[in-house]
């Protein structure tokens, strides 16, 4: 399937006490790696908003391998898991400048019609610009 990778620099405001990436950031890496691969394909989050269109996130896992730290360089690979229906599955990777697996993650999201919110399947222009 499609995959992406992109770096993030960590900032000091998201390590905690001891000077590591508080866990709860990694939640924004991989929100940071979905968007981007999307964007990459030619899919805009503002763009599917615009259209009606909501992706809430309805599962998450992570786990967690090794830390991250204050100016590291940190390296987010998104796939798309297999074609969308009413859901899109993505998995992840993070590592470090040497390559090392700090953490693994896999999220899924639901197509949701803002004017029903309700769920819905994926639109045909995503469907298309994945090659299905």
């Amino acid at each position: 399937m499609k995959f992406d990778e992109i770096q993030i620099r960590v900032r000091y405001g998201e390590t905690d006490q001891m000077g590591v990436v508080y866990h709860g950031n990694y939640v924004l890496y991989l929100e940071m790696g979905r968007i981007e691969l999307l964007r990459k394909l030619g899919i805009s989050y503002k763009k599917m908003e615009e259209n009606g269109i909501m992706l809430p996130v309805v599962s998450l896992s992570i786990n967690y391998k090794k830390s991250a730290s204050y100016d590291d360089v940190i390296n987010v690979k998104t796939e798309l898991k297999k074609t969308p229906t009413a859901k899109i599955e993505f998995d992840y990777e993070i590592t470090n400048e040497k390559g090392e697996i700090l953490s693994t993650a896999s999220t899924t999201l639901v197509f949701i019609n803002m004017k029903s919110n309700k769920p819905m399947r994926a639109p045909k222009y995503l469907l298309d610009v994945i090659g299905v």
